[in-house]
């Protein structure tokens, strides 16, 4: 079996890496550092949480040992998507390197220029850096990228979503084209392809698993949850996370908890603060410092639980971690299997759960079918038992029958009743005097004489004359 010592590394490099533990490298490290050793450009394709960053990192350590970097230039460049990866990287360098006297500089967002431009100026080994801040000093005329020996692109695929891929493209542009180039994904987008095969030459292509894989050490599952009420549904949803950590018990020793949108990894890691849970969010646009200072906190074991957007899912390094909550179904279902493979890193066994809302089915499907298995589902924490069914009432045929008999004999009683009784007289019912008036035109009832005009009941003022009555 492979050992670091039969790698061909540098001596320095090799006792550093006996320093930190370990003996026997993973199979990306020991697919990519003897091509990488040999001058060759390598394509490294491997799932998260298999030890790429070592896989570049040494050999270029052991082809650096030698050499000295002019001012603003650079032998070797390293680009990363975000800046913890970043800042992770560098912290690989400053462990493997630490019997080399070499130079690095961390090119990344939030931290001052004056800073960045003063490492530079002295010259550095190794610049790792962030896409969009490489070229900021790059167009402040601080930097020239014509001394790089070795380029290195990490998590390319990340790259890609995040929107870099023109900005890869101009650097790779500023650098020589006898460069030796490095570049390692975790899986292989039509477009990533495109550029491995304008800027690698002949690389030896190193994958040792199929893309997009999750680690068997993960075990995965899944909560299916549907809220009451559309606006309690939010509220709903956290009390079902806090249901799963708190099912989890102790074996839950720290978590990450992720989330699709930064203003929901802000409420989810105020509401768990808010039921007493040691919890604290990351995402980016929160100041560099706050981030470096809760990442490092969490890796320390300062802090249990970490709630973060994605641009924690990938790269980071905390190989302790226990748990992976997705808060919510990640839109992309290459982003779950980098968010699940926080957990389960170096052949440690790790557990990723899942809550899935109704919308989110399609997306959940797009997780089962990228990863070729379906994911276990587990039953809500907090679900309600159902009721029981209501016992059928007791038959009562026995009383029914005693029952029928008075029944039908009153019935009987009453319909002989009905038929003795003699029918009712039919009596004609008084005519109104619409009918009476009918019976012939001008005659009275009674028999007396037509009443014409007003009869005998005139009133006497009627038949005075007009100069009688005006003098009345």
């Amino acid at each position: 079996m492979t050992k670091f010592s039969d790698l061909n590394l540098n001596p320095k490099v090799l006792k550093a890496v006996n320093d930190a533990g370990y003996e026997q490298p993973t199979p990306i490290q020991a697919g990519a550092i003897p091509p990488a050793l040999a001058g060759q450009d390598v394509l490294g394709i491997a799932q998260t949480g298999t030890g790429k960053t070592a896989g570049f990192t040494l050999p270029m350590l052991s082809l650096l040992a030698r050499g000295r970097a002019r001012a603003r230039m650079p032998r070797s460049l390293v680009l990363c998507p975000t800046r913890e990866l970043a800042a992770q990287v560098a912290e690989n360098f400053d462990t493997y390197s630490k019997y080399l006297k070499l130079t690095k500089a961390l090119l990344i967002g939030g931290v001052s220029f004056k800073e960045q431009d003063t490492l530079i100026d002295k010259g550095v080994d190794v610049l790792i850096a962030t896409p969009g801040r490489l070229l900021d000093h790059f167009e402040r005329g601080k930097l020239l990228l014509t001394g790089v020996q070795i380029m290195v692109v990490d998590e390319a695929d990340r790259m890609l979503d995040m929107g870099f891929i023109p900005d890869i493209e101009r650097i790779f542009s500023l650098t020589p084209f006898t460069r030796q180039t490095l570049f390692f994904s975790a899986t292989m987008a039509p477009e990533i392809e495109r550029i491995t095969n304008t800027f690698l030459s002949a690389p030896a292509k190193v994958e040792v698993a199929r893309q997009a894989t999750a680690s068997e050490t993960i075990e995965q599952s899944v909560v299916e949850f549907k809220g009451s009420r559309k606006d309690r549904s939010a509220t709903e949803k956290r009390n079902v996370l806090r249901a799963l950590i708190d099912a989890e018990g102790d074996k839950c020793t720290n978590a990450i908890i992720f989330c699709n949108r930064k203003v929901d990894v802000d409420i989810v890691a105020k509401s768990l603060k808010k039921y007493k849970y040691d919890a604290a969010p990351i995402h980016g646009d929160l100041d560099q410092s706050q981030r470096m200072k809760t990442l490092n906190g969490f890796r320390e074991g300062s802090l249990r639980i970490l709630v973060a957007s994605d641009v924690a899912a990938r790269g980071l390094d905390v190989p302790s971690v226990s748990h992976v909550f997705n808060f919510d179904v990640p839109g992309h279902a290459e982003d779950y299997v980098h968010r699940i493979g926080r957990t389960g890193r170096a052949g440690r066994e790790g557990r990723a759960i899942t809550i899935c809302e109704p919308r989110d089915q399609k997306g959940l499907a797009a997780i089962e079918a990228l990863i070729q298995k379906d994911i276990h589902r587990i039953e809500n924490p907090l679900k309600k038992s159902e009721p029981k069914p209501k016992a059928e009432p007791k038959k009562v045929e026995a009383t029914k029958v005693e029952a029928v008999a008075p029944v039908e004999q009153a019935k009987a009683e009453v319909v002989e009743l009905i038929a003795e009784k003699p029918a009712p007289q039919r009596q004609e019912k008084p005519r109104g005097r619409q009918q009476q008036q009918r019976r012939g035109k001008g005659r009275r009832d009674d028999g007396g004489p037509s009443v014409i005009g007003m009869g005998d009941h005139m009133p006497s003022f009627i038949a005075l004359s007009f100069e009688e009555r005006m003098a009345s």
